[in-house]
């Protein structure tokens, strides 16, 4: 696995009666937790209209610009790596794309392009999806032959003059939602977008499904074969606003079952002795609110959240999330004195930052600290859009190289090991079992890659 995986984060659509701009504004705006180097809107009023920055959307787009891009339908971004969305003049005519996901086989496609004389500008995975788009005779035979093409995942939104295409690779693994009003019809990554515009969440967009939206609403132009789907399980866990429903399932369900999950496990293991269960925030709260419903333990925080601090698993390099996992959590000592502590949080990556949190947590004076995880320990590097990129990151893979888990005295090997590494008084995950059965879908129906190395396209 190399170091080009990107994570190319949100993607947001609108075609409404009237001037659409600060729909798109505020629609990116809540997705911002999906990526917070890059933002980008294109309208098309004419010709297309067209702002990218690097940095936040409430930072970074001026009142200025927002006078600038009149128009009534459009498309927006937001970004951890590439600055979306791209404009290109082109024999299907001038179009804008954006899209989530990760093309695996990017440098491949590139050379086969550059060696029929096409060019790249920076190398960006959304140059490689236009350009596969803009080969073909239209735009809607652009975006299926994608499926031919790209190996990877991608939800993508392209804006021409017709309206603004919606699609979804024949996997399912990014979301993508559609919205409606009286007076708007709307795309977006995640269906929080929608709700806080009012708008009403009407259904996913299917796996191999392009969608045009336009004056007549919502047309499937297009429906792709599907081999099956294979939604990204780390949604729930993390990625998603605990306010979203993707595919079915409500974020905030899906966390507390898992927390349940874990509450349930030390329950039949005869329980662990602790005070209070506490949350690493933001994406722990909701296992910690479901491991203390299905406990005896009382529901308490531990840490502050710095409202303002990215997310520190977002980050591009190793030191800025060290930095910002500093920045954005500080103890409560009132909390923590002399107190027994089971902590919840998703998942552990690299280690470092839940090292860091106990010690802090012991350090101002807790008792003890029982780490207890969403997820399944995290074996493998994701290769379609989440940013762990390297064996070499993955902290269970120095206890198992070949990165298999058998059987639940091997994840008790593991978690005794992980344990010792963290300094915590104990570490529980939920296995894969527990898992799957707290997201409420079909195991078939999930991508599991990064915990099991069974990837749904090979």
């Amino acid at each position: 696995m190399t170091q080009s995986i990107r994570d190319n984060c949100g993607v947001f659509g609108i075609y409404s009666k009237e001037q659409c701009v600060h729909d798109i504004y505020q629609g990116i705006d809540f997705l911002q937790h999906r990526g917070q180097e890059y933002c980008g809107i294109s309208i098309y009023d004419e010709e297309i209209k067209h702002v990218t920055h690097h940095g936040k959307v409430i930072d970074r787009i001026t009142d200025e610009e927002l006078r600038f891009l009149t128009g009534t339908w459009g498309i927006g971004h937001v970004s951890l790596f590439e600055r979306q969305p791209m404009k290109w003049q082109s024999r299907v005519g001038e179009i804008a794309v954006a899209f989530s996901g990760n093309v695996i086989n990017s440098d491949e496609l590139m050379r086969e392009m550059m060696s029929r004389g096409k060019t790249f500008y920076k190398s960006y995975h959304v140059e490689v999806i236009s350009k596969v788009i803009i080969e073909e005779s239209d735009v809607i035979q652009g975006i299926a032959a994608l499926a031919e093409k790209v190996r990877g995942a991608y939800s993508l939104v392209v804006l021409t003059k017709d309206g603004v295409y919606a699609a979804r690779d024949v996997y399912g693994f990014r979301p993508l939602i559609l919205g409606r009003d009286e007076t708007r019809c709307a795309v977006s990554s995640e269906s929080r977008a929608l709700q806080n515009l009012e708008m009403e969440v009407v259904r996913d967009v299917r796996p191999g499904e392009i969608v045009l939206i336009n004056d007549q609403g919502f047309t499937t132009v297009r429906q792709l074969p599907s081999p099956r789907p294979a939604h990204c399980s780390f949604e729930w866990a993390y990625t998603a606003s605990i306010d979203s429903i993707i595919d079915g399932v409500y974020v905030q369900e899906a966390r507390s079952n898992l927390g349940g999950e874990l509450a349930l496990r030390d329950h039949e293991e005869g329980g662990v002795d602790a005070d209070i269960v506490a949350p690493v925030p933001l994406s722990g709260i909701g296992h910690a609110l479901g491991y203390h419903e299905r406990s005896t333990l009382n529901y308490q925080e531990v840490f502050l959240y710095h409202r303002y601090a990215d997310r520190s698993y977002m980050r591009a390099t190793q030191i800025d999330r060290d930095r910002m996992a500093k920045r954005k959590l500080s103890v409560l000592p009132y909390a923590v004195t002399g107190k027994r502590i089971v902590l919840c949080d998703d998942s552990i990556v690299r280690g470092t930052q839940i090292m860091n949190k106990v010690r802090e947590l012991k350090k101002a004076g807790a008792r003890e600290v029982h780490v207890r995880i969403a997820c399944p320990p995290l074996m493998y590097p994701c290769e379609f859009g989440i940013s762990t990129r390297t064996y070499e990151e993955l902290i269970a893979r120095r206890f198992l190289p070949t990165g298999d888990v058998h059987t639940r005295e091997e994840l008790r090997e593991l978690e005794r090991w992980m344990a010792e590494r963290i300094d915590a008084d104990s570490v529980k995950f939920n296995d894969m079992e527990a898992f799957v059965r707290a997201l409420c879908l079909p195991r078939e129906s999930l991508c599991l890659k990064c915990f099991d190395g069974r990837s749904p396209i090979d």
